[in-house]
């Protein structure tokens, strides 16, 4: 079962009953698991949460009761007739599985919670709701895939795609006063829905790109109020996306491809009087190619001729007799499923910053920031004027547009005027990364309110903040916010400008983690775990890119075992172990089938990436050549695999496989003794080739005898601040542990040092020469700039989980999933004076904000209700101690003295420390 959440954004005042004072007691964020929509979710059994606040301290949940009903009537009316839990004893407010009477196809849910607490009960007044799916593939049976499946003039089947837009209508006749009316679409590639002439819904791009072969999502949208009484226009636009691919009849052995646009949709109609009546689709629809969108495709652009718009096509009693009946089309092939992830939206705009005309009379615009989305455009002038834009992340020296990074991407965007006054245009169906754009064909000057960026990406919360005393690090965070947002595509993927744009599983290893502490990234993660599922091959196989829009097979462990860290990360930081369930038994095939065919004398002999983009030791290389900065690959595939092992134990006591946990034991035993024999260095205490990657993995993962681990460190401290002066010297494996490895064995002064160097190679870098996202390669400026995307995070390695869990300490115990109790133990000594951060929880917010100067130390902290925290204070003098202005000792809280430092275990609240 997935676990997904809405965030319907119900606040419910409630107060609660006590003999004292009545204090404010706030329910909010009512979830059911799914996306933004609550329509269509696609499990029977869903789990419900909901997050408790006050203004007081030291509130816990100690029992809930849940009322869920089939119409909000019955549901005001205190009549449950689908559920009432009854008042159940427990502490628990997230992943509340649904438990009442089994619920059908397309069934509407309403409900409500009671929560008794230590400090009283709070009585709900609210609701939320959702609706289940069309749970079968019998249940569209009656429903026919539409399409047109020809090319059409101007169109291209070739290495640069070209097909013009699909635009189907269809006018019905509603007889009766429409009750309520739900519509399910499936709009392959992409689609926009339109009724009465309104675009139904806010999202952009969507649905959600799947291996269409494996998997099809469909939308659903409440539009009741949409339609009325009489006769009504359905008009759907189809785009191309992942579906046409962008590279058609090119490097098929490669690029996997789907077909021609296609559509299938059910319109359930429940009139006032009890009946219903269903409008699917079938060759009474209309269909046209000769409509404006003239081409779109992901890596090219999109051009669009308003001179061919159709006023009008959407509404009734449009002329559609040169308009084609639609084609009964082959479906895609894949499963219908609801979609429980979050469709793309435009989150913010953009206004640029200049706009200088070049040598050759064109314009460049500078957005101020590498940015992911689209421009809208505002233009006048006469019929048939062409304004071109074309996109790009850089400049050269002569201040044109530096597009080699582009590869064959053509990145343009034609608008064709109609010669109407102001026009006002921005493209439907692509998105493009870029800071710099090209302008032509204006016949006048234009100025920046010609122009508005588009800020395009999955329609999930930010949910962390950070600032600090280093404005080189604050500057950092901003960049890997842009860059992740921007990579965000119903799927994470590696960059936004090139040829590309894959979902690379190697870049979310550990970035995922990190991720997760900036955007609420639950629903994306979860649905990409079953994209890499579903990827897998019969024997077990996984891919490097999944869904396999490229068919990179590589066999592998580093990048296909982002498979299970990122199942991994949402377990830890959201609590969800149904996602752990479901994908475990894919999981164990996988590891069986590396253990089986690539395990000899208990070493993982399959690498193929090694420590991929390790610092060349020249800014002008793109790859390291000397060997002495290289880790051995087989180490790295051995250490990994050790540690995904250790992983699978845990996975196998929550999915119950009981039988597996032995046989990990013991081949995690064999492969340490194996490792430690053919990679440990006695005469000087470290690994391999020494490289820090080398002697880093296995102190990380517990592979180095506890005798020696101080001795290896030793040797880790000294590559990095020795040999390499204080830099990174680590690829995308080794970054990825780095920092707290660092930091935990000790030595976060270095860390902190890696942190905020300005100088090559590191972060900082990046941000001294420009960057305003986080490159692809470290030395992006230097090393043949051709090579690098401007916008990659696979970089960022552990740095924004070492941001949260070492500096602000926010960090979840991972005896208890979730945040159910946050570690707070902030490295106070090494290097920021001052740091302020927060986190919404799956509990609600946590902040941590302290400052620190020679004499004394104040830490603000908040603990959300129904958590608690366990706070370290860097002393071992707890009379030093303050907390809310109380001494230690006066205190209700516990504390303990451990290691030099004093450390409370605090209830939910509010708090502030003081130590001098």
């Amino acid at each position: 079962m997935k676990k997904f959440f809405l965030h319907l954004t119900l606040i419910i005042s409630l107060f609660t009953i006590s003999a004292k004072a009545q204090t404010k007691i706030i329910v909010s964020d009512l979830k059911c698991e799914m996306l933004t929509n609550p329509e269509g979710i696609d499990v029977l059994q869903p789990r419900l949460s909901w997050k408790i606040k006050a203004d007081i301290n030291d509130v816990k949940q100690t029992h809930y009761q849940i009322l869920a009903s089939s119409s909000l009537e019955k549901l005001n009316a205190g009549n449950a007739d689908l559920w009432d839990s009854g008042k159940v004893q427990s502490d628990e407010s997230v992943n509340v599985i649904y438990n009442g009477k089994k619920l059908k196809d397309r069934q509407d849910v309403y409900w409500k919670v009671m929560i008794f607490t230590n400090k009283g009960e709070i009585q709900s007044k609210e609701t939320a709701h959702f609706s289940i799916g069309i749970l079968t593939y019998a249940d569209w049976k009656s429903t026919r895939w539409i399409g047109y499946e020809k090319t059409s003039p101007g169109d291209s089947i070739s290495q640069y795609s070209r097909l013009s837009a699909r635009y189907l209508r269809k006018e019905i006749d509603l007889k009766k006063k429409v009750k309520s009316a739900k519509v399910y679409i499936m709009g392959m590639g992409l689609y926009e829905l339109y009724i009465n002439g309104n675009k139904i819904g806010d999202q952009v791009l969507a649905p959600v790109p799947t291996d269409y072969t494996k998997n099809v999502k469909y939308n659903v949208f409440d539009v009741t109020s949409q339609l009325q009484e009489g006769k009504n226009a359905l008009g759907t636009i189809l785009g191309n996306g992942r579906f046409f691919t962008m590279r058609q009849d090119y490097k098929p052995y490669k690029i996997k491809t789907f077909g021609y646009p296609k559509m299938a949709l059910q319109l359930f109609v429940e009139y006032t009087d009890g009946s219903k009546d269903v409008i699917r689709t079938d060759d009474t629809w209309k269909i046209t190619t000769d409509g404006p969108i003239l081409s779109n495709n992901e890596y090219d652009g999109e051009e669009y001729d308003a001179r061919k718009e159709m006023k009008g096509w959407n509404t009734i009693n449009f002329n559609d007799k040169k308009w084609l009946s639609a084609e009964y089309v082959q479906e895609p092939g894949g499963f219908y499923e609801g979609q429980m992830s979050a469709n793309m939206k435009i989150k913010r705009e953009v206004k640029p910053i200049s706009i200088k005309q070049t040598s050759k009379g064109t314009y460049i615009l500078d957005m101020g920031q590498n940015m992911v989305g689209w421009l809208q455009l505002k233009v006048k002038g006469n019929a048939g004027d062409k304004i071109t834009m074309k996109f790009a992340e850089s400049l050269q020296p002569d201040g044109s547009l530096y597009i080699a990074n582009l590869r064959d991407a053509k990145t343009t965007d034609i608008y064709t005027l109609k010669g109407e006054g102001e026009e006002v245009w921005e493209p439907r169906f692509i998105f493009h990364g870029f800071r710099f754009v090209e302008i032509s064909g204006f016949k006048t000057k234009p100025t920046l309110e010609n122009f508005v960026g588009k800020v395009v990406y999955d329609d999930i919360a930010t949910t962390g903040t950070f600032d600090s005393s280093n404005p080189i690090m604050n500057q950092i965070f901003k960049n890997a916010w842009w860059g992740i947002s921007g990579n965000y595509k119903g799927m994470p993927i590696d960059c936004p400008q090139r040829n590309e744009r894959q979902p690379w599983l190697g870049d979310r290893t550990t970035g995922a983690y990190g991720e997760s502490f900036l955007f609420d990234n639950q629903t994306l993660y979860a649905k990409w775990l079953d994209d890499i599922k579903n990827s897998q091959t019969i024997d077990g196989g996984l891919p490097d890119v999944a869904p396999a829009f490229w068919r990179y097979y590589g066999d592998n462990v580093t990048w296909p075992g982002t498979y299970i860290t990122v199942a991994d990360m949402l377990y830890q930081q959201f609590g969800d172990k149904k996602v752990v369930e479901k994908q475990y038994p894919s999981m164990k095939k996988w590891m069986d089938y590396m253990e089986e065919n690539y395990l000899v004398d208990d070493i993982m002999t399959k690498d193929k990436y090694g420590d991929w983009c390790v610092p060349p030791e020249s800014l002008e290389l793109i790859r390291s050549k000397d060997p002495s900065r290289l880790t051995d690959g087989e180490l790295i595939s051995s250490a990994f695999y050790y540690q995904l092992l250790n992983i699978m134990k845990k996975f196998a006591v929550i999915a119950n496989a009981q039988n597996d946990i032995k046989h990990y034991d013991e081949l995690a035993s064999r492969i340490k003794k194996a490792f430690n024999a053919k990679y440990f260095n006695p005469s000087k205490n470290n690994y391999a080739n020494n490289t820090v990657t080398a002697n880093l993995l296995p102190l990380t993962f517990g592979m180095v005898p506890e005798e020696l681990q101080q001795k290896v460190f030793e040797n880790l401290v000294h590559e990095v601040e020795v040999t390499k002066n204080g830099h990174v010297s680590t690829g995308v494996i080794g970054t990825q542990f780095l920092m707290r490895t660092l930091t935990n064995f000790g030595r976060g002064d270095l860390a902190f040092k890696l942190a905020s160097n300005k100088t090559y190679p590191s972060w900082g870098y990046m941000v001294e020469n420009g960057a305003t996202t986080i490159w692809e390669l470290w030395n992006g400026n230097t090393a043949d700039p051709a090579m690098n995307s401007q916008n990659h995070v696979m970089l960022l390695g552990d740095l924004l989980i070492w941001y949260y869990e070492n500096m602000a300490g926010i960090k979840s115990n991972p005896e208890t999933p979730g945040f159910k109790q946050i570690i707070m133990k902030p490295d106070f000594n090494a290097g920021l004076t001052y740091v302020n951060a927060s986190y919404e929880s799956i509990y609600g917010t946590i902040k941590s904000d302290w400052k620190k100067d020679k004499k004394a130390l104040v830490w603000n902290i908040t603990i959300p209700a129904n958590t608690s925290a366990v706070v370290y204070l860097p002393t071992h003098n707890a009379s030093s101690v303050t907390v809310n202005k109380q001494k230690l000792a006066q205190f209700s809280g516990t504390y303990k003295i451990e290691d030099n430092s004093t450390v409370l275990t605090l209830p939910s609240g509010t708090y502030v420390l003081n130590m001098k």
